[in-house]
């Protein structure tokens, strides 16, 4: 089996991982939250061995994902996964997961640049509510924990859902007849945020909690937090350009103020509406209403 190519990336596959790996550092955040950038760049550092996509979508993840239904007749739960209680008890469900398995699935596909590497990462929207079963099931399990303002959350959900092919779309709407799409973005933003809450409760001292924002505007301070939770990640530069989501391939920029633009007076004024009745989660978070 191949354990380096000529480009000097080391692989997973035909390796102990299980020996090589002292920490296992795994990114809790909703989606839409800037995730994906953490990602890559984490994916830069030399002590990292990473995944080239989100830990649910290795090939032979065995748990639930979120871009399959749950049950027949029923749309794929995709961005929208905790908005609906039911899809939630099933991804929180312990016995859904085999983790040996999945740990297995995630050595074999991981690469490194370093074959000194001892911190394997990895996130996935899921990840809210199976915090427990990483801390119990992974070695020296740490975890970067994140949010963002839930408006710009919002808008990034809408203008992906609206642009969804048009039988999705009615499926989605077949399936929720009695909910707008805005009305389940909001309910899934504010679940989300409620779990990040809990899971800082219980975890927040094997962790460090940033925002979206404060990663955006200052993140030389939050490469330091990670770095003092993950002493082997010394080469972290959070302020740089990698490439995200296909063509979008620029610096860390804070996206807050364009999408929040995007959503018009009109549809902020939706949202707010929405949102007050969750102040309390949103105020944990130092987020306003609008």
């Amino acid at each position: 089996m191949r354990q380096a190519s000529s480009s000097g990336v080391h692989y997973g596959a035909g390796r102990d991982l299980a020996q090589v790996v002292t920490t296992h550092l795994f990114g809790v955040c909703p989606n839409n939250s800037g995730s994906t950038f953490l990602r890559k760049v984490l994916a830069t550092c030399r002590a990292t061995w990473n995944l080239s996509q989100e830990g649910q979508n290795a090939p032979g993840f065995a748990g639930p994902v979120t871009f399959r239904p749950l049950a027949p007749g029923e749309p794929q739960p995709g961005l929208l996964w905790a908005a609906v209680p039911h899809w939630v008890d099933r991804f929180a469900d312990p016995a859904r997961y085999d983790w040996p398995r999945i740990r297995r699935t995630w050595y074999f596909h991981a690469w490194a640049r370093d074959s000194g590497a001892t911190v394997f990462y990895t996130q996935s929207l899921q990840y809210l509510l199976v915090v427990d079963e990483l801390a119990r099931r992974f070695r020296n399990a740490k975890f970067l924990f994140m949010v963002r303002n839930p408006y710009a959350v919002c808008e990034g959900i809408c203008r992906h859902m609206e642009g969804l092919p048009t039988r999705v779309i009615a499926r989605w709407k077949a399936r929720f007849p009695d909910r707008s799409l805005p009305e389940l973005a909001a309910d899934h933003i504010v679940a989300c945020l409620s779990l990040q809450r809990r899971n800082l409760e219980a975890y927040g001292d094997r962790g460090v909690f940033f925002t979206y924002e404060t990663m955006c505007a200052e993140p030389e301070r939050v490469a330091r937090a990670i770095q003092a939770l993950v002493p082997e990640i010394e080469d972290l530069e959070l302020r740089r350009r990698v490439p995200v989501k296909g063509a979008y391939h620029e610096m860390l920029t804070d996206m807050n103020a364009r999408q929040i633009a995007r959503l018009g007076a009109g549809r902020v004024a939706v949202f707010t509406r929405l949102f007050r009745k969750h102040r309390d989660v949103l105020n944990c978070f130092g987020y306003d209403l609008l």
